[in-house]
């Protein structure tokens, strides 16, 4: 079957020949082997010292996030609620592979579960999901805001907010279940051993002795159904949003405006070209050693967590005099 360029949201699908890895004649394993990030197994302990350094930022980070939004009643709107469901998908997402990496950096404990493969599977590929459309409806939030501004809290109530919220979840939740139960209906007969430090889907069902093109064309699918849509729903917001900018009066009032959507757009930033370097990295990038292909996707998995409240944290005028205030009370 010839091989699908698909992106980091479909699974790492990583320029890998079978033959590359030791390989073993068995029936269905009962465990995995992660190898981390190969060719490089000699520094691990070294790579981990910054990994664990940006996964404790995102912890602290986004944990700070959600404690300040909800001690300060004045963040009890539309773009703060978007704000801790972009930080809690940050914690799940992070959490679903940092753990297991540092491991295996740390301990060698390079075995996991069939069963907690296809979890972790799960978890990774909804809750990268979702983070896309949570910056869909905090752009619908920046649109409804400039373009339409005596409006905004007669637009996003409170129960509004609350079914973009849960249409976020339920799409996210359900594009992504077709992947574990894909993955589980393969047999497997030539290894276990899976050249990344996550297991991916598409990663998975490589080593699957069968024909796996339904995986393959579904992981496409959702690519463009979630990924793809989003980032057009954004476009079209922005474009809106820039329409409305440019007819303000004066030079002062548009910076002024357009500067409320920065950090939303360092944010798409953040979570959207790492993909795409992802992207172009396996379309181009066949000569690439694999540990640069892993590397890469490690950025996927840890830059935006740790970025996403820091932009938030810095360029939100209200989190970040909130944030001072706790901090020199304390002192005091």
């Amino acid at each position: 079957m010839q091989e699908l360029p698909l992106c980091h949201r479909v699974g790492h699908f990583l320029p890998y020949s079978m033959s590359d890895l030791n390989t073993t004649d068995f029936t269905n394993p009962s465990t995995f082997i992660l190898l981390g990030i190969p060719g490089l197994e000699a520094a691990h302990v070294w790579i981990s010292i910054p990994f664990c350094a940006m996964y404790t930022t995102a912890i602290l980070g986004n944990f700070t996030i959600l404690f300040i939004v909800k001690r300060e009643p004045s963040l009890h709107g539309p773009m703060y609620y978007f704000l801790c469901m972009l930080a809690i998908s940050d914690l799940v997402l992070s959490t679903s592979t940092l753990p297991k990496m540092l491991s295996i950096f740390w301990f060698n404990s390079r075995e996991i579960s069939f069963s907690a493969c296809l979890t972790q599977m799960y978890f990774v590929h909804c809750f990268s999901g979702m983070e896309s459309g949570i910056l869909v409806a905090m752009a619908l939030d920046r649109y409804v805001a400039i373009c339409h501004p005596l409006r905004h809290s007669t637009i996003l109530t409170n129960p509004i907010v609350a079914k973009i919220g849960l249409a976020v979840v339920l799409r996210g939740g359900i594009l992504t279940l077709p992947y574990p139960f894909l993955a589980r209906r393969w047999p497997y007969c030539r290894t276990n051993i899976i050249p990344h430090f996550f297991c991916g889907h598409i990663a998975v069902v490589k080593l699957a002795c069968a024909d796996i093109s339904i995986s393959s064309y579904y992981g496409l699918f959702d690519l463009f159904s979630e990924i793809g849509m989003d980032v057009f729903f954004i476009a079209v917001s922005y474009t809106q949003i820039l329409r409305a900018i440019f007819r303000l009066p004066t030079k002062d009032a548009r910076l002024k405006t357009f500067g409320t959507c920065i950090s939303h757009l360092c944010a798409i930033s953040a979570l959207y070209i790492p993909n795409f370097f992802s992207s172009l990295l396996f379309r181009f990038g066949h000569n690439v050693p694999l540990y640069v292909h892993v590397l890469i996707s490690s950025v996927y998995q840890l830059v935006p967590p740790m970025l996403h409240p820091i932009i938030y944290g810095v360029r939100t005028k209200e989190i970040w005099g909130r944030l001072l205030q706790l901090v020199t009370h304390k002192e005091t």
